[in-house]
């Protein structure tokens, strides 16, 4: 993301749990999860796959995991995550008593797992602690942070996902009867000279009920939605809403649209307000760097942040398969920074250990964390105990680069 000169307007989307790639996404770390309750040091590579249409409700599961778990089990967590969701009526886009479940699993492969089990640096004698496990793939991965929301997030991210988020709530509490699962929200905010200034539009889309009009769902929308989450300073008579702009959404879920694990790695991440390295998240056990680097790099850079080292921080970390080091890390503070960006790398490379397996000491990945943060974002979480989001070594930072 350049640096922000003078005005622009910048857009993020979310969606909701109900969303059928969200489905997908919550399905495979469901099962990563019960995974790693059973045992911590599982491998998983979990993808899911949902469509339905009228005569047929379908998920495919596949993917490599060690140990592998029973096809009940599986097909009963589908059951069990469509059902929270709240798929128990086809009419809603699939229903969790009517899907049928194909699963096709295969331990880890013995070639991958041969560098995830010892890095080339510990065969070479070149790592004498015990965190001498690889990296579970090649790729890039960024982290970022902006001083511009509490959260440290950028604020059209952070409004989206309230939205969803939002839908959901009146959706399971019974204020809105009529909303059903699938839903997305987009929001576009003003910036001048790099400060967010207002909301400039609002969209929505949620998936109702067929006797439901458009000026209820709109006047439901507005007041028990967009105006219980979005401030009141950042809305302005020029603001536009759209709620279901095409006039109506009653197909929807699975039905209207086949889901598949990894398909919204820009909602997961910061609404395409920074860059992103390509790997998905969800159904992935922390040795594989796609998730824990980019988690990895989310609290380097939150630390750079909250350390006052800079307004914005991007952070791009690079691994080989098998080599434990990064091969690269790279900072970007984009003009905003208070000491050298030299002084900042070199801040980060004493106070963080960026090996996967300290990467996952650190923040404590082998917990069954995961499905909670398949939906609404995995950065900014506040509400959930997610060590990323620390700002623990903001302080060493600080000292370290002398500031």
């Amino acid at each position: 993301m350049p640096a922000q000169r003078g005005q622009q307007i910048l857009s993020s989307e979310s969606v909701t749990e109900g969303h059928p790639d969200k489905i997908c996404d919550q399905i495979s770390d469901a099962i990563l999860d019960a995974t790693l309750a059973r045992t911590p040091y599982g491998r998983v590579a979990c993808e899911s796959a949902i469509k339905s249409d009228e005569n047929q409700h379908w998920v495919a599961v596949f993917g490599e995991i060690t140990p592998r778990p029973s096809v009940a089990e599986v097909e009963s967590i589908v059951r069990r995550t469509l059902r929270d969701i709240g798929y128990v009526d086809v009419a809603y886009g699939t229903s969790s008593d009517e899907v049928r479940v194909e699963v096709l699993l295969s331990g880890q492969s013995a070639d991958i797992a041969l560098g995830v089990d010892k890095a080339l640096e510990a065969k070479e004698g070149d790592i004498e602690d015990d965190l001498d496990t690889g990296a579970g793939d090649q790729g890039m991965m960024f982290g970022y942070a902006s001083d511009e929301t509490e959260e440290l997030m950028p604020l059209p991210i952070v409004l989206a996902h309230r939205i969803t988020r939002r839908l959901a709530e009146v959706r399971k509490s019974g204020e809105l009867p009529w909303m059903r699962p699938d839903g997305k929200s987009q929001v576009s905010v003003e910036y001048h000279d790099g400060i967010p200034t207002r909301v400039d539009t609002i969209v929505v889309s949620s998936q109702h009920a067929p006797e439901i009009d458009s000026k209820e769902i709109n006047d439901a929308v507005a007041d028990l939605v967009i105006n219980r989450v979005v401030p009141g300073q950042l809305l302005d008579p020029g603001t536009r809403h759209f709620v279901n702009p095409t006039g109506r959404f009653v197909v929807g879920g699975p039905f209207g649209d086949a889901g598949l694990t990894g398909r919204k790695i820009i909602v997961d991440s910061y609404g395409g307000l920074a860059r992103h390295g390509g790997g998905a998240f969800s159904g992935k056990d922390p040795t594989k760097v796609d998730r824990s680097g980019a988690y990895a790099a989310r609290w380097v850079a939150k630390n750079v942040v909250a350390a006052g080292l800079a307004k914005r921080c991007e952070l791009q970390l690079a691994y080989a398969i098998g080599v434990a080091r990064p091969v690269s890390i790279a900072v970007e503070t984009f003009g905003t920074e208070n000491v050298s960006p030299e002084a900042i790398a070199d801040a980060i490379d004493e106070v963080f250990d960026l090996r996967p397996a300290a990467i996952i000491r650190d923040l404590d990945l082998r917990r069954p964390i995961y499905q909670a943060t398949a939906s609404y974002g995995h950065f900014g979480r506040v509400d959930l105990d997610v060590r990323w989001e620390d700002t623990d070594r903001a302080a060493a930072l600080a000292r370290a680069a002398g500031l």
